[in-house]
């Protein structure tokens, strides 16, 4: 192989080199404009379709302005004057206060930061409290979403905080911790809706749920030494209603049997004391009416009632001089 020691040896002459380039240079001179057009119209094909997926629309601009929504599946656009933007409004985002979670699943894993500057608020009682809480929410409206919004998550996330710092703000730390929870969940949903509606945002709340709420590390051996004794003490009261609802009633109950029982026996005597003297009225009107028979039917009556009382009768004529001679005392019971 023969050794080239100059750049002469390997082109020729630096003029036939420069030759050989204005030759080929005026040979492809005129398909360069084709192939520029060519390019042009392959972007422009390539740019003119686009697929919306299952879960999407997709909201079309012509310079800049809104024209039309695609529903999902494979459609045209004009290439360089619209353009379009998916929006997933199927599918339900969720953001997180006060935590995160690094991994979802069947057992899901949370980020071992803490998130103080965002979930540590004052309550209404001016007591302070950690409060872990998550927002879903959708697109209702992409249109509004688009033009009226520029950050939606970061809107969403500022608002949340805000709204949830008022609602614990006006409730006791006793009131979030357990007996306000699912009307501290719905207050701040309808609030955060009422706000975004206000800005035209085309988003809509799903739902807005606590997920934890402590009070922070610092106090709460003495936060819980305090619900010891709260709790202490409506065992006492609980107890003792307990006893009163017990005794009370059965008490009541005595009281109004004994009333009642008067009010019978005062009735009673009322109506045989009225008997009685109506019963005293006839028998005068009859015995001053008929004094003999009158006279002999009170006998018999209070002979009828003594009688039957009387265990040994005797009877004894009165015009008899001695007691009757076959008469056997001995016999009880005999006449």
């Amino acid at each position: 192989m023969a050794d080239f020691e100059k750049p002469e040896d390997l082109f020729g002459s630096s003029d036939d080199l420069t030759k050989k380039i204005e030759k080929n240079i005026q040979k492809y001179k005129g398909m360069l404009p084709l192939a520029v057009v060519a390019i042009i119209i392959i972007i422009a094909l390539a740019s003119s379709f686009y697929s919306v997926g299952p879960d999407e629309v997709g909201v079309i601009r012509r310079f800049g302005k809104y024209t039309r929504t695609t529903n999902p599946g494979l459609h045209l656009k004009i290439p360089f004057m619209e353009k379009v933007n998916k929006v997933k409004v199927k599918y339900i985002f969720k953001e997180e206060f006060g935590f995160r979670t690094t991994k979802a699943g069947i057992v899901s894993r949370y980020s071992p930061k803490e998130y103080f500057d965002e979930s540590l608020m004052l309550t209404g009682d001016l007591n302070v409290l950690v409060v872990e809480w998550i927002v879903q929410f959708k697109i209702k409206d992409p249109v509004k979403l688009l033009f009226n919004i520029r950050n939606p998550r970061g809107t969403v996330r500022n608002i949340s905080e805000a709204v949830m710092r008022q609602v614990i703000g006006d409730n006791t730390v006793n009131e979030v911790l357990t007996t306000r929870r699912v009307e501290v969940n719905q207050e701040v949903e309808n609030k955060l809706q009422e706000i975004l509606d206000s800005y035209d945002s085309g988003i809509q709340i799903v739902t807005v749920k606590l997920q934890d709420v402590n009070p922070p590390d610092q106090v709460k051996p003495s936060f819980n030494e305090v619900n010891e004794a709260k709790q202490e003490k409506e065992k006492v009261i609980n107890q003792a209603w307990e006893k009163y609802n017990k005794i009370i009633p059965r008490a009541r109950g005595e009281a109004e049997k004994t009333i009642k029982k008067s009010e019978g026996y005062a009735l009673n005597r009322i109506n045989r004391a009225k008997g009685d003297a109506a019963k005293f009225i006839a028998t005068w009107e009859a015995y001053r009416n008929s004094k003999s028979v009158t006279q002999k039917r009170l006998y018999l009556e209070a002979m009828n009632e003594i009688l039957p009382k009387v265990g040994k009768k005797f009877i004894v004529d009165s015009k008899q001089n001695s007691i009757l001679p076959l008469i056997n005392l001995g016999k009880s019971g005999g006449e």
